[in-house]
């Protein structure tokens, strides 16, 4: 499976040709990580976007300072994280750990993405109108569950 194959499959990136697939390629950066190796750290500044090429991480949230961590997902090939950080530099809502040795990440920074959205409009357009659904989704999902309680 290429690369462009890949992230045909990520909801992020419907609606986007070929050609367009190919240009974030084109500004992504490739990591290699080890197992146990802390990716991101929660509260620390979002600046990328990663995408899971091969292999899998985990993702651990604390609720409160002071808390344990506690693992929350796994993720593998195929999925991405830091979505959020193509928005705002807001903090990181959670911590990913690497979980394989030799996982292997394609990273899109939030300046490269917005300089590619600025020469290609419609590519931002597809993206944002992507990030707006899972959202929407999300919030309706959790707005439903919250209120099922009330009943």
């Amino acid at each position: 499976m290429t690369l462009v194959d890949l992230m045909r499959s990520v909801a992020l990136f419907n609606g986007l040709t070929p050609e367009q697939l190919q240009r974030l390629i084109d500004i992504s950066r490739e990591e290699i990580h080890r197992d146990g190796d802390i990716i991101v750290e929660q509260g620390g500044v979002g600046d990328k976007l990663y995408l899971i090429s091969d292999g899998q991480v985990e993702i651990r949230i604390r609720k409160l300072p002071g808390e344990p961590e506690r693992s929350q997902v796994f993720l593998g090939r195929g999925q991405i994280f830091g979505e959020m950080a193509l928005l705002d530099e807001g903090r990181r809502s959670a911590t990913v750990k690497c979980s394989q040795n030799n996982t292997v990440l394609r990273t899109i920074s939030a300046e490269a993405f917005d300089d590619l959205c600025r020469s290609d409009t419609a590519i931002g357009y597809a993206i944002m109108r992507n990030m707006a659904m899972d959202l929407s989704f999300k919030l309706r999902h959790r707005n439903l569950d919250l209120g099922a309680g009330r009943l």
